[in-house]
């Protein structure tokens, strides 16, 4: 942060309402030079003032659409990685807030995952007989692995025909860091779950036997959301006797038990619109991040839809919740003023390689 930048300390203590009015006035100031991408998890007083909203993928691609000089990330610090990479460093990708990450992206580390590729190398050829895939959630170093070693990127959303195109390449796959994710999508295409292992990266050779690795067609890895996680299939039986006819829809981050009891698996965006397609007055079981359950029940109830959350505790992405009005506030500000904060830059052969597996997935998307 350069010296001259306004200090955060002297927003830390200011009223929400205050921010916001100083948001507002700071993006009118701005006017065309900034655009605020805002994730759908985010908190609903920094969601309102995102100028383009969405999940991973489509703020992928709304980030290398965009002319704005100036991209404001409300969202983590992977997402605003994926923007500057996908702009080729041309526009100046801010995170309001640094301390905004990922606990599953933090699961995976380059040096985990190329010891993982060596001890494969005992077993297999790696390099001709697997394809590695990394979810769209991890750090751009690990994109780059993928991108050097003939891999691809995956969200939610698009994470089968992902899959598909990956065995295209070469019959096995190591899908990091989310192993939920990876299951539920490798079931849908068939691949019984036995062939499915999980790679634990703190045990030697993943505390895999060869002949499992052998056998695998997907090597999981030993990560997942905590959010995520907290939901049960009991909430979903619960919901069930209680609602017979209700319906339930999960995030397919979700434990492979509460997605085969769900009526619908899908991304945010597919959790959004099919809860919106639904039929009046129909109530629904939702196993996703707080902020966007509470953000849909409102937008729905005028149809006399019921929107519950799944777990009957609350729990939020702490990390993604970490953005709020007086980062936001503050961010914009320094921008009038002609300075940058919190400014992310990925190093350029990262960018590079990251972008060719970005690149792979945008195709076939």
């Amino acid at each position: 942060m350069p010296a001259s930048a306004i200090a955060f300390d002297r927003y830390s203590q200011l009223q929400d309402e205050t921010c916001e009015a100083r948001i507002v006035a700071a993006k009118a100031a701005l006017g065309k030079r900034a655009v605020i991408l805002g994730h759908h998890y985010q908190r609903a007083d920094v969601y309102k003032h995102a100028d383009l909203t969405g999940d991973s993928l489509k703020l992928s691609r709304l980030a290398a659409e965009t002319s704005a000089e100036y991209i404001v990330f409300c969202g983590v610090h992977f997402m605003a990685e994926v923007a500057d990479i996908l702009t080729f460093a041309k526009r100046t990708v801010i995170l309001p807030d640094l301390n905004a990450g990922c606990s599953m992206a933090d699961m995976a580390s380059l040096a985990k995952v190329e010891r993982c590729w060596r001890e494969i190398s005992q077993v297999l050829d790696p390099d001709h007989s697997i394809t590695p895939v990394t979810y769209i959630n991890s750090a751009a170093d690990l994109k780059a692995f993928c991108g050097e070693h003939g891999g691809i990127v995956c969200t939610s959303s698009n994470a089968g025909k992902i899959l598909e195109w990956s065995f295209k390449q070469r019959e096995k796959v190591l899908f990091f860091p989310d192993q939920h994710l990876g299951r539920w999508s490798g079931y849908k295409m068939g691949i019984p779950l036995e062939e499915m292992p999980v790679w634990d990266p703190d045990e030697p050779m993943g505390g895999l036997y060869a002949e499992q690795i052998g056998k695998a067609k997907i090597l999981l890895w030993k990560g997942h959301c905590s959010v995520h996680q907290m939901f049960q299939p009991q909430h979903v039986l619960k919901f069930r006797n209680q609602y017979p006819d209700g319906l339930v829809i999960s995030h397919p981050e979700c434990k492979f038990e509460v997605c085969k009891l769900s009526d619908y698996v899908g991304s945010t965006e597919t959790i959004i619109k099919t809860v919106k397609a639904g039929k009046p007055n129909t109530r629904w079981l939702v196993g996703t991040e707080l902020n966007l359950v509470s953000r849909l029940a409102e937008e729905v109830k005028p149809e006399g839809k019921i929107v519950q959350f799944m777990a009957p505790t609350v729990c939020m992405c702490s990390t993604m919740a970490r953005i709020d009005p007086q980062h936001l506030a503050w961010a914009l500000e320094n921008l009038v003023e002609g300075k940058v904060v919190n400014q992310i830059r990925v190093p350029e052969r990262d960018a590079d390689l990251a972008r060719l597996a970005l690149d792979r997935m945008l195709k076939i998307s």
